[in-house]
């Protein structure tokens, strides 16, 4: 294979860096939920909304773990995570303080995909799936005369104190009114669900709140209309039903377990749906990001009892 075609087929072969993260914040909020800040100039000059990092959580832990990246600023070469206890590999990051430095290996992975003829974009995550939803809303208040519409759901504690968002959005019902601040900040409209009755939230699932805005828009507005997701396999199986039910392009962030991130152990695998017929993909290098319909064409959850959640377990 000739080193021209060997660079066409890898376009990101070079913007996969190694680098010893400092520690700049490790913030908690009730759930067993934390944000950290991560002084990684290079993964931050070039991390896209959709990718992620695979990092040491501990020097004493041989097996890095992977975490999508929520925000960066490339100005100040910081990038943010958001984890959530689940086991050894994040017990043992939550300890860690400012000025400690940690392995890190980033940006990995195929990021989302913008389309001009669809500028209309909703954006959803649940849990831990969050993380890449805020990364796209941002840019996208950047890249964008369209502004997008976040909804986020969760069964435990939002990892931020909500406020009553000041931007109206038809569709949504009396007193839905608990946002992301970070979102309002930004001019961005934002809606909080739940079936934990807090406050302001939307009593349901995010792809039901998503149905009574879809509802109140044009056929023409809704042919202007993207979806973007991620969180657990359940809720993004419910997702990619909504996208199909209003014809919709979609697209997912699947979350996996990932042993080398980078392609060579095939230990993250999922069937997709390809022109050829189904095949294996690996999520860590081919996606994460996939087209929903391609990845849950192959699936069917609700025949192995699954159920859908708002992503408040982590996924």
């Amino acid at each position: 294979m000739s080193t021209k075609k060997h660079k066409s087929q890898n376009p990101r072969r070079n913007t996969i860096f190694v680098e010893d993260a400092e520690i700049l914040i490790n913030a908690s909020y009730p759930g067993g939920q934390y944000v950290l800040r991560l002084r990684s100039p290079k993964c931050a000059a070039y991390a896209q909304p959709g990718q992620f990092v695979h990092l040491r959580c501990d020097p004493g832990l041989l097996m890095r773990r992977p975490f999508s990246i929520m925000r960066v600023s490339k100005a100040q070469g910081w990038i943010d995570i958001f984890y959530k206890l689940l086991g050894e590999g994040s017990r043992l990051l939550s300890h860690h303080k400012q000025g400690d430095t940690l392995s890190l290996m980033g940006p990995i992975g195929m990021p989302f995909t913008l389309h001009s003829e669809r500028p209309r974009t909703l954006l959803l995550g649940g849990g831990v799936g969050m993380p890449p939803i805020v990364f796209l809303a941002e840019r996208l208040r950047l890249d964008r005369d369209f502004m997008p519409l976040v909804m986020l759901g969760s069964e435990i504690p939002f990892p931020f104190a909500a406020q009553p968002s000041r931007i109206i959005v038809p569709g949504i019902p009396d007193g839905v009114i608990a946002a992301m601040p970070l979102m309002e900040d930004w001019g961005i409209a934002s809606r909080l669900a739940s079936r934990q009755d807090f406050p302001g939230c939307f009593d349901g699932l995010i792809t039901e709140l998503s149905r009574l805005w879809l509802d109140r828009l044009s056929i023409a507005e809704r042919e202007e209309v993207e979806v973007f997701a991620c969180g657990p396999p359940a809720m993004l199986n419910e997702v990619a039903e909504l996208a199909r039910n209003y014809h919709l392009p979609c697209q997912v962030s699947l979350e996996e377990y990932m042993a080398c991130a980078v392609g060579g152990c095939a230990g993250c695998t999922v069937k997709v749906r390809t022109e050829q017929g189904p095949t294996m993909k690996r999520v860590c290098v081919d996606g994460p990001v996939f087209d929903a319909e391609a990845v849950f064409s192959c699936r069917n959850l609700a025949s192995n009892g699954v159920t859908h959640s708002n992503g408040g377990d982590g996924a």
